[in-house]
């Protein structure tokens, strides 16, 4: 696991830095499996080598959101499918606490969904 952030982190104003900061952590800590890397410029999460998902920001809104991989799999509400055919989305207020028993729940689902397909 990469314990120093990419510097995709630190070109952004608080507390949307603060935001993707802690989710970042809550991912990695969420399973050991869970590692980190950078694709298409964005922080890509890896569970087991898979993509599990990305850490971005709405171009519009400028706020953080979580974009599930494996989305279409998963059936939380908190997930929006958008335009998208294969991701959803979990967005998250940069102002607001973090729902991190949502988070773990969407967690969850995809490291099943992840260990589903990759057997």
């Amino acid at each position: 696991m990469n314990e120093d952030p990419p510097n995709f982190y630190f070109d952004k104003e608080e507390p949307l830095r603060g935001t993707l900061l802690a989710l970042r952590r809550m991912i990695l800590d969420h399973n050991k499996n869970i590692s980190e890397t950078v694709k298409y410029g964005m922080p890509c999460f890896l569970f087991k080598k898979n993509i599990l998902c990305y850490l971005w920001t709405d171009s519009k809104t400028h706020e953080p959101y979580i974009l599930m991989a494996d989305g279409r799999h998963l059936v939380n509400p908190a997930l929006e499918q958008g335009k998208r055919s294969r991701m959803k989305i979990f967005r998250i207020d940069p102002h607001a606490e973090i729902d991190v028993k949502t988070l773990e729940t969407i967690l969850n689902e995809a490291i099943a969904v992840s260990d589903a397909s990759s057997s």
